[in-house]
């Protein structure tokens, strides 16, 4: 838990509008990260390789009631296509990332993993495929699968609430992502900013549990809204409040793996360099097909060219050196990670 002086600490920060303040806060977040991880950018190959969801979330564009949705989804040698390709690139880490689409059953996901790990013997396989069984996530661990993405989006359960359809709830998230560490995998926990009905105080839970959890990944990006959903005409989250929590997340769990996401780099063209200036770590370019990116639109406008396309990795490191930090092939562990026996 923490201490009453902890939380107001926070919220100072949550709060500021003083630019000094903000400008302490993130060159203390930077220092935080590069006493960790030095200058290091770490990469991931994201593979968003099914945009199924038997979910409707009501921020989410991939959700099931929308039925402008593109639906796909790839096959096993698709998969294997993109990790080939990143491999290639110099990519050591693949995220296969997708609705909750109950066509990919535990035995066919954890046979693609387990494809990918005996292919690619020094990669780490991160999957981000929502909520399952305990004994799901066993057999992903078993099949050689290191990480696991579920963002709880907010600790706050009235929040969680008006978010999520009533079938969907606060502790059944919370429970998977207590399966998953005790499991043994590197976690990744994380939340919107600025969703509808978020307060301080929702965010002030949000970093209690996430003090509590100490996931080894957070994901942290703006809400945007799309248009299929009951939250369009909704106004954004910011870039500010987003870089502010960035650096908060990165002063309370100081080895965390901290993503710029491709939201942050929607909202604003230069967010993702701001991200790694308020203490973040990782980037996630896309390796999905050319032909399917635009279809995974869980927000409007979601960038998936330019340096958010992991061909183009040669711009992402100059933008990264730009700003004195260098992109690295490797897998890019948790500082202090070590993987559990089976």
């Amino acid at each position: 838990m923490a201490t009453t002086g902890e939380r107001e600490q926070w919220r100072e920060w949550i709060e500021t509008k003083n630019k000094v303040l903000e400008e302490q806060l993130y060159a203390l977040a930077r220092q935080t990260r590069e006493n960790w991880y030095g200058k290091d950018v770490y990469i991931r190959g994201l593979i968003e390789f099914t945009n199924y969801c038997k979910n409707d979330c009501y921020y989410c564009g991939i959700r099931r009631s929308n039925n402008k949705a593109l639906r796909y989804r790839l096959t096993e040698e698709e998969i294997l296509a993109c990790c080939k390709t990143g491999y290639e690139l110099g990519f050591r880490t693949f995220v296969l990332q997708g609705g909750e689409d109950l066509f990919f059953t535990d035995l066919r996901l954890a046979r693609i993993v387990a494809a990918i790990k005996e292919t690619y013997l020094d990669c780490a396989v991160t999957l981000s495929v929502g909520e399952r069984s305990r004994k799901s996530y066993e057999m992903f661990y078993e099949a050689g699968a290191d990480r696991y993405l579920l963002r709880h989006e907010t600790a706050n359960d009235a929040h969680y609430g008006q978010l999520h359809p009533k079938e969907m709830s606060l502790e059944n998230r919370k429970r998977c992502l207590w399966d998953l560490k005790e499991i043994g995998f590197q976690v990744g926990a994380g939340m919107m900013v600025g969703s509808p009905g978020q307060t301080v105080e929702c965010i002030l839970e949000d970093l209690e549990f996430l003090k509590e959890l100490q996931p080894d990944m957070v994901g942290i990006g703006p809400f945007i809204p799309h248009c299929e959903t009951p939250f369009y005409g909704q106004k954004a989250g910011t870039v500010d409040q987003t870089l502010r929590l960035l650096a908060v997340v990165r002063l309370i769990l100081p080895q965390v793996l901290l993503p710029a996401t491709t939201a942050l780099g929607t909202i604003e063209q230069d967010g993702r360099e701001r991200g790694m200036l308020a203490g973040a770590n990782v980037v996630m370019p896309n390796l999905s097909p050319s032909n399917v990116r635009d279809k995974y639109q869980l927000y409007d406008g979601k960038l998936c060219t330019g340096s958010e396309a992991a061909e183009n990795l040669d711009n992402l490191k100059r933008s990264m050196e730009a700003i004195g930090y260098r992109v690295v092939s490797g897998r890019g562990d948790r500082a202090g990670y070590v993987r559990k026996a089976i």
